[in-house]
C-alpha cells in the first residue's frame, strides 16, 4: 500500500532533524516535498541531494514565527504542485528554563514558534484543504505536552497547545472536510533543540538527554504511517519515545 506516492507535503522545520527526516523519506516514497525553514542554503543542499536520489523536492526559506511568511509558502507550493495535501506543521525551539529564571523572551519565543507557528500553518492550508475537501495536518507535540518536568513549564504549555489546537482540528474538519488532524508526540529525539537552551542547569543534564535519544528517522516512520493510511482512516496521535526514557 502506497498512499504517499503523488501527495504534495509541505514539512516546517525541514532544515535538520525530525524535518529533515521526514522530508528525505516521504520524498523516497514519492511524495512531492516542499521544505521550508530559516536556513534556505542548509535547505537547498538537501533538496539537491533528494533530487539526484530522483526525488521531487523544492525548497523555501520561511520563518513559522511570521503568518505573512507562512502564507507565502502555502502559496508558493501551491503555484508550484497545483494542490496541498499535507502539511506538517514540525518547526520548534525548546529554550527550556526554571521560570526563577525569569527568561522572558526565550517564553515568548517558545511561544511565537510553538503555537503561533503551528496556527498560522493551519491558517495558510486550510481554505485550500476544504476547497479540496480533504488534506492532513500533521503536528509535532511532545512528550512533554503529555506531561510537565521542572524546567519545562513553558515548553510543555506550548507543546499541550498544540495537542488542543490538533484535537480541536479534528472535531471540527474532520466530519465535514474530511480533513484528518495527527498529533505526534516524540520523546528524546537527535535534533538540535537543545541547542537552543542556554540555563546552565538544563545545559549540565544535555549529556545524559543526548544519551537516551532515538534517531529523527523514527518519527519520520511514524509521519509516514500517519500520512500512508486510507482516506477513509485517521491516525489521530501517536506517542514515541526511546524504550529506555522513564
Amino acid at each position: 500500500m502506497n498512499n504517499v506516492d503523488a501527495k504534495v507535503v509541505i514539512i516546517t522545520g525541514a532544515s535538520s532533524g525530525i524535518g529533515e527526516a521526514a522530508a528525505r523519506l516521504l520524498a523516497q516514497k514519492g511524495a512531492k516535498v516542499v521544505l521550508a525553514a530559516r536556513r534556505a542554503e542548509k535547505l537547498q543542499a538537501i533538496v539537491q541531494e533528494i533530487t539526484e536520489e530522483g526525488g521531487v523536492a523544492a525548497a523555501f526559506q520561511a520563518d513559522v514565527a511570521s503568518s505573512v511568511e507562512v502564507q507565502k509558502l502555502a502559496q508558493y507550493a501551491l503555484a508550484r504542485y497545483g494542490r496541498i495535501d499535507v502539511l506538517v506543521n514540525n518547526a520548534g525551539v525548546m529554550p527550556v528554563s526554571r521560570l526563577s529564571e525569569l527568561r522572558i523572551a526565550e517564553w515568548e519565543q517558545m511561544i511565537d514558534v510553538n503555537i503561533k507557528g503551528v496556527l498560522y500553518g493551519i491558517a495558510a492550508v486550510l481554505p485550500t484543504m476544504r476547497e479540496q475537501q480533504g488534506g492532513h495536518i500533521i503536528n509535532i507535540a511532545s512528550v512533554a505536552g503529555h506531561e510537565v518536568s521542572p524546567a519545562s513549564s513553558v515548553y510543555s504549555a506550548t507543546k499541550f497547545a498544540v495537542r488542543a489546537i490538533s484535537e480541536g482540528l479534528r472535531q471540527e474538519e474532520s466530519p465535514t472536510s474530511r480533513i484528518r488532524s495527527t498529533i505526534i508526540s516524540p520523546g528524546i529525539t537527535e535534533s538540535e533543540l537543545v541547542n537552543t537552551v542556554k540555563s546552565p542547569e538544563v545545559q549540565a543534564m544535555a549529556g545524559h538527554f543526548s544519551a537516551l535519544s532515538i534517531s529523527p528517522s523514527r518519527i519520520a516512520a511514524a509521519i509516514l504511517y500517519a500520512v500512508n493510511q486510507p482516506e477513509d482512516t485517521g491516525v489521530n496521535e501517536i506517542v514515541i519515545r526511546p524504550t529506555v526514557q522513564p
